[in-house]
């Protein structure tokens, strides 16, 4: 199995150079965070964003959608193989996957949420809402933090929590552009008790009292999630921090805009202007100097498996960067070399 290493990466600059483009095309307020990274973070980082959107692509535009994932689900085999397909998308995941040692199952997790998204499942509950987010959404948070060397459960938890109510806050912004190719993501019995009919509703979306009561109660939640957060980033590297509270800061302001719209996004989609979001980057830096009370919180339940995974994967096999680092990693390694035996 080839295994990537500082000397011999299986990424190359070409391949990095386009998912850099994936992302700049696909998602303006990710990448106007992922700026604000270490060099060697963002580059991972794009790595990962470059596979999510190849996938997501393939799922959602193919005819077949289980041909489709059975397809990514063997292209995930060869990529934890450390022989990814000759795809720049592949190769840049391989190298980030096996580099940090993330586990197969977060990615697997994410190509489920995509296979949800192309049956058009709909969901009953907040809790199934979830389900769904943590899938397709709280996997990236989970990973993000993983290439910033950050494996506590807890952090683990809160990464998954904000990505979460980045995908709550895509819900609410998208959900008449939904509506019209045939999907909802909105807790169905959250529209039974505003007395909304869900088929009806896609048979002919309209912005109504009741639908703005369902999102008010959507940013609710994703602004408790957004909060909750915090203490996750307050347990991110010093140099990482001012990314990821401007991502979370972004998001939210999308939230805001709804707002603004009364509510209304079947008819307006939610725009930030960029003097704003230029405040949120200024906002974001400040936040990244303030510490944060540790959050007793549990873990969204549909996310502990993600957890799990994390807290019985391998070790990263990046190279440790200060002398203690230095000491530690060479000691774990010969305490590991000595479990294996000759």
């Amino acid at each position: 199995m080839l295994r990537p290493s500082p000397d011999r990466p299986l990424v190359s600059p070409a391949d990095l150079a386009q998912c850099r483009q994936m992302i700049r095309d696909g998602s303006k307020t990710f990448y106007t965070a992922s700026l604000l990274l270490p060099q060697r973070v963002c580059d991972a980082s794009r790595a990962l964003y470059g596979f999510c959107r190849v996938a997501d692509d393939l799922v959602d535009r193919s005819a077949d959608s289980r041909t489709a994932v059975d397809t990514l689900l063997s292209r995930l085999d060869r990529i934890y193989r450390g022989h990814p397909d000759n795809e720049p998308a592949d190769r840049a995941f391989a190298d980030v996957a096996l580099r940090f040692a993330i586990p197969r199952e977060i990615p697997e997790a994410l190509i489920e949420g995509f296979a949800w998204d192309a049956a058009g499942r709909r969901y009953q509950t907040l809790d199934d809402l979830h389900a769904y987010a943590v899938r397709v959404a709280g996997t990236v948070g989970a990973m993000m933090s993983l290439v910033m060397q950050v494996r506590d459960p807890s952090a683990i938890a809160r990464a998954c929590d904000l990505g979460v109510a980045m995908q709550l806050t895509n819900i609410s912004r998208d959900v008449g552009e939904d509506a019209r190719n045939g999907r909802l993501y909105l807790p169905l019995d959250w529209l039974r008790q505003e007395g909304l009919d869900a088929n009806a509703f896609l048979a002919s979306p309209h912005t109504s009292v009741p639908l703005s009561q369902v999102l008010k109660r959507l940013l609710a939640e994703a602004d408790r999630l957004y909060a909750q957060s915090l203490a996750g980033i307050a347990m991110l590297p010093a140099a990482c921090r001012p990314s990821i509270h401007a991502a979370r800061l972004l998001y939210a302001e999308i939230g805001r805009a709804v707002e603004e719209n009364g509510h209304d996004s079947v008819t307006r989609r939610a725009v930030v202007p960029t003097p704003r979001k230029l405040a949120r980057l200024a906002q974001a830096l400040a936040a990244s100097l303030r510490s944060a009370p540790a959050s007793a919180a549990p873990a969204l339940a549909p996310a502990q498996f993600l957890i799990d995974a994390v807290a019985t994967a391998g070790q990263p096999i990046h190279p440790p960067r200060t002398l203690d680092e230095r000491a530690k990693w060479l000691t774990e390694l010969f305490i590991r070399l000595e479990k294996q035996g000759p």
